[in-house]
C-alpha cells in the first residue's frame, strides 16, 4: 500500500464577489481564502470535483 498520498498545489486566481454561494464554499472547502494563496491538498476524487466546479477561480500549480 502507497502510505504517502500525492497531493497537488491550488492557487486561487481571481475573488469571490459576485460568485454563486457554491462556488464560495468549494474554494472554502479547498482552504483558500484570498487571491494568490496557494495550498497542498491530497488527489483525491472529492477535492478533484471542487476543482472542476471552481476552474474559472483556480489554477492547479507545478509543485
Amino acid at each position: 500500500m502507497n502510505d504517502k498520498q500525492k497531493t497537488i498545489s491550488v492557487k486561487q486566481v481571481r475573488g469571490l464577489s459576485g460568485s454563486r454561494e457554491l462556488h464560495r464554499k468549494s474554494v472554502k472547502g479547498l482552504g483558500l481564502r484570498k487571491i494568490n494563496h496557494i495550498v497542498n491538498i491530497e488527489d483525491t476524487p472529492s477535492n478533484r470535483g471542487m476543482i472542476n466546479k471552481v476552474k474559472h477561480l483556480v489554477e492547479i500549480v507545478e509543485n
